[in-house]
């Protein structure tokens, strides 16, 4: 076992948490410091620090000095890392709330098809982004710079070369202003974006539920992995040209969120409504879902994973960043619960769950592009607009015969595109990162024109994944084939895809409609 050894004048805090971090990361030959930033202090140095070895006959006994402890950029490199993989391990989770929330708000003849898409739909991105994802999203020039493009240009395949991923050198610190992490290795940047990538095809499953052929499913989510998520990506986030010209989403409103609407809603122009879903005269059936337990479950489990999702992307130890976005998240998702409830009373004459869970995920969605550029009140205001606008666009797309069982677009798709603008509106010069070209917002002491340009990416993103997503789903549709027959759909997704119930032994009250 490697000492650690404590010398006078180290701050107690600081022996703790090294000694708990090497225990953490060295391995048998020694610990693996950054691989870029820091000076890497890979070291030969015996499994046990002792005070000798074993001297041969007749030689005097070898002196070996004990490892000292890290140097603060070291330390500061492992807090980072481990900042960066808990979150990330945090968004992951949030895999299983996008399957609870789905499988509870859509009918229990469709549970296991549901469980399975979101199952799969993680490994699929997984694969899709390692092969090819990375590579066009963070690929730049040779020395590592963004180059203000549209896709990436080296390393493309596999997250193979070097690390050049503009985050790593100092021409690029995109959302993250001073804070540099350019000290986490290549592996933990590779798998933070990663469960970022999962997250927006999983958006995907919500909108194309209870009526989508599996296999085609599969094949569209590996294509939002490769060609759809990652171009935009580089222009946001890899130092593509949206990032040259001042656009800025700090978590993803637009990367994630809007990407994943716009595919959702191409999916669902594509596919058609659910079977009952209007009447021949177009009146809107409800068809509820069949466990609103296992829903707020899922929108729980959801809440909780946004505390990586948002704060984890300061990609950096920062406490006061990370206490302040997870401030405005949790404040944005309460009062927007609390605004769609009320909506929902008001139109609807009840206080409607499923537009209350979905007002506290709008509200998240809402606050993941400015949580760290706005204040507190601020997020009041962006949390209860949030709320409204989701109940009032989940109404809107049902009378216009848009058929979301779970309300993907309404959350993900118009709160994604809110948000972004928001950072238009609301951004504090007192919380502008140092050295980017953010400017204040509208309502905040600044003019037009952060707002113009956050409106730019949004159009930008509208007009290359909306319609690469419905040219996929079409060419889906005419070679594999998209939607299931009737009757597979009639009978649920469970047995026709499946061979299988979630509830087996229970007898399922038959439709009304």
């Amino acid at each position: 076992m490697k000492m650690l050894v404590v010398r006078s004048g180290w701050h107690y805090v600081h022996a703790s948490l090294a000694t708990m971090l090497l225990v953490f990361t060295m391995t048998s030959s020694g610990p693996v410091w950054a691989q870029d930033g820091a000076t890497a202090a890979t070291t030969d140095a015996p499994a046990v620090a002792t005070a000798t070895e074993t001297p041969s006959a007749g030689d005097a006994p070898v002196v070996v000095a004990p490892p000292g402890p890290p140097s603060n950029a070291e330390l500061k490199v492992m807090l980072d890392t481990l900042w960066v993989l808990s979150t990330a391990f945090l968004v992951f989770f949030m895999n299983l709330g996008f399957a609870a929330v789905e499988s509870g708000m859509c009918r229990a003849k469709n549970c296991v098809n549901i469980l399975s898409k979101n199952f799969i739909v993680f490994a699929v991105s997984s694969i899709a982004f390692w092969v090819v994802g990375w590579g066009l999203m963070f690929g730049n020039d040779a020395d590592g710079k963004s180059d203000g493009g549209l896709i990436g240009k080296t390393g493309l395949w596999f997250v193979s070369g070097t690390d050049n991923s503009p985050a790593t050198g100092d021409a690029y610190k995109g959302d993250y202003g001073a804070i540099s992490w350019t000290g986490v290795p290549l592996s933990a940047k590779f798998f933070f974006q990663l469960v970022f990538t999962g997250t927006a095809a999983t958006i995907v499953s919500g909108a194309v539920a209870e009526r989508i052929k599996y296999h085609t499913f599969i094949v569209f989510s590996f294509i939002m992995g490769t060609l759809i998520y990652p171009v935009v990506g580089h222009w946001v986030w890899g130092g593509g040209w949206l990032a040259a010209k001042g656009f800025f989403d700090f978590a993803g409103s637009t990367q994630v969120h809007s990407i994943g609407g716009w595919a959702a809603l191409a999916g669902i122009l594509v596919l058609g409504p659910r079977i009952g879903k209007y009447t021949p005269e177009g009146k809107v059936n409800a068809i509820p879902g069949h466990n609103m337990s296992l829903a707020t479950i899922g929108c729980f489990v959801l809440w909780f994973g946004w505390f990586g999702f948002n704060p984890g992307s300061t990609m950096a130890v920062d406490p006061g960043l990370i206490s302040h976005v997870a401030v405005t998240t949790n404040t944005a998702a309460a009062f927007a619960t609390i605004t769609a409830t009320v909506t929902a009373w008001l139109l609807l004459g009840k206080p409607d769950l499923g537009m209350t869970l979905n007002g506290c995920l709008a509200g998240l969605v809402a606050i993941t592009a400015p949580c760290a550029y706005v204040s507190i009140w601020s997020s009041v205001i962006i949390g209860c607009i949030a709320g409204v606008v989701v109940v009032v666009a989940v109404m809107s797309f049902d009378r216009a015969g848009i058929d979301d069982p779970v309300g993907a677009t309404s959350v993900h798709l118009v709160n994604g595109v809110f948000g972004t603008l928001c950072i238009g509106l609301f951004t504090e010069t007192s919380l502008i990162p140092a050295g980017t070209s953010l400017k204040a917002g509208l309502f905040t002491g600044g003019g037009m024109d952060q707002l113009m340009v956050q409106a730019t990416g949004v159009v930008a993103t509208c007009l290359y994944v909306f319609p690469v997503a419905l040219v996929t789903w079409l060419i889906l549709k005419a070679t594999l084939g998209l939607r299931v027959t009737k009757e597979e759909e009639m009978e649920g997704l469970d047995l026709g895809e499946h061979g299988n119930e979630a509830y087996p032994g229970f007898v399922m009250q038959a439709p009304t409609h």
